[in-house]
C-alpha cells in the first residue's frame, strides 16, 4: 500500500487547487474537447474532498454522477459533509485506489495530481481505464514540474538565480529512478497512456496564469501571495544533505540552497511576480 499523509494536509489542498485552472478553461474542455451532452457517471481516483469534483460538476450535463475514492479518513469524511450541502449526486468511498472493487461501468476516470506521487503510476492508470466502459474516458491532470519551475518571474530577480532547472530537473529524475515517483510525469502521460491501449491521445495545458501585484491590495491579491508564498529552506548543512541523498552532488546541493534561501528572502509581499503552473490534461479513450 503507498504511503499517505494527505489527511494532514488538507488546508495545502484547499488553497493551492485555485491557482491551476480558470473556470472558463474547464468549461471549454466539457463543452467543447471533450462535449459531453448526456450525462455522464465520473470516477476520481485520489478524491481528497472532492476538489476535483467541484471544478467539473458545474459544467457536466445535468444528472451526471461523482463517485470519489480516497485512502484518507479525514478526506473522505470532509467531502461527504461538503457535498451533504451541494446539489450534485455525489458518494464517496475510503480505499486504496487499486484495490478498489467498480467494475467498468463508469464514462469517466480522472486524478488530479495523484499519479506524480504514485510509485505505481501505470498500474493506477491500468486500474482507471478498467473502471470505464468501452468507450469511456481516462483524464489526468498533471504538472510538468521543471516546466513549471521555469515559468516564475519575480520583479528585478534573475530567474536564474532563484530558479536553477539544471539541478532541479536532475532531482526530478533521480527521484522518479529512486521511487518511482516522478514530478515531471504530466508531459510523459501520452506515451503511458499509448502503452497502456487507449486510444485518440489528446493532451492540453492549463491557460492559468497567476499575477500578484503589491500595488492592487485585495484580499485576492493577499491570498494569492499566501497561496504562492517560498519558505525558509532551513539547516542549510540539513537541506544539503537530504539532497545529496536524493542524487545530487554537493556543489548541486548547495546552489539549490542558495537558490531557495535567496527566493525565500525575495519573495515578499512588496515584490511583483507571475507564475504560470501549465498544468498538463491528458486525456484518451478505452478501447476493449
Amino acid at each position: 500500500m503507498e504511503s499517505y499523509d494527505w489527511d494532514e494536509k488538507m488546508g495545502y489542498l484547499r488553497r493551492r487547487m485555485s491557482l491551476y485552472y480558470n473556470d472558463d478553461y474547464i468549461a471549454f474542455l466539457v463543452k467543447s474537447v471533450w462535449k459531453w451532452e448526456t450525462p455522464v457517471r465520473v470516477v476520481d481516483f485520489g478524491c481528497g474532498y472532492g476538489q476535483l469534483g467541484l471544478m467539473m460538476l458545474p459544467h457536466l450535463p445535468e444528472g451526471s454522477t461523482y463517485t470519489g475514492i480516497d485512502p484518507g479518513a479525514r478526506q473522505i469524511g470532509a467531502a461527504k459533509e461538503l457535498y451533504a450541502h451541494l446539489p450534485w449526486k455525489a458518494e464517496f468511498i475510503r480505499a486504496e485506489l487499486t484495490d478498489a472493487d467498480l467494475g467498468s461501468a463508469f464514462d469517466v476516470a480522472v486524478s488530479h495530481a495523484v499519479l506524480m506521487h504514485r510509485s505505481d503510476p501505470l498500474q493506477l492508470l491500468a486500474k482507471m481505464a478498467e473502471s470505464v466502459k468501452d468507450g469511456g474516458t481516462v483524464i489526468c491532470y498533471e504538472p510538468h514540474g521543471c516546466a513549471s519551475m521555469s515559468s516564475y518571474y519575480f520583479d528585478d530577480v534573475l530567474s536564474t538565480e532563484v530558479m536553477p532547472l539544471g539541478p532541479l530537473q536532475k532531482l526530478h529524475e533521480q527521484d522518479a529512478l529512486r521511487t518511482g515517483k516522478d514530478a515531471n510525469i504530466g508531459m510523459k502521460l501520452p506515451v503511458y497512456f499509448s502503452q497502456l491501449g487507449l486510444r485518440r491521445i489528446e493532451s492540453r495545458i492549463s491557460d492559468k496564469v497567476n499575477y500578484y501585484d503589491p500595488v492592487q491590495d485585495s484580499e485576492e491579491t493577499r491570498a494569492l501571495f499566501s497561496n504562492l508564498q517560498f519558505e525558509c529552506p532551513g539547516q542549510e548543512e540539513d537541506f544539503i544533505q537530504a539532497l545529496i541523498e536524493r542524487g545530487l552532488t554537493q556543489e548541486e546541493a548547495e546552489r539549490l540552497y542558495i537558490a531557495e534561501d535567496l527566493l525565500s528572502q525575495v519573495n515578499t509581499p512588496s515584490v511583483a511576480f507571475a507564475h504560470a503552473p501549465s498544468m498538463k490534461i491528458t486525456f484518451g479513450t478505452v478501447v476493449r
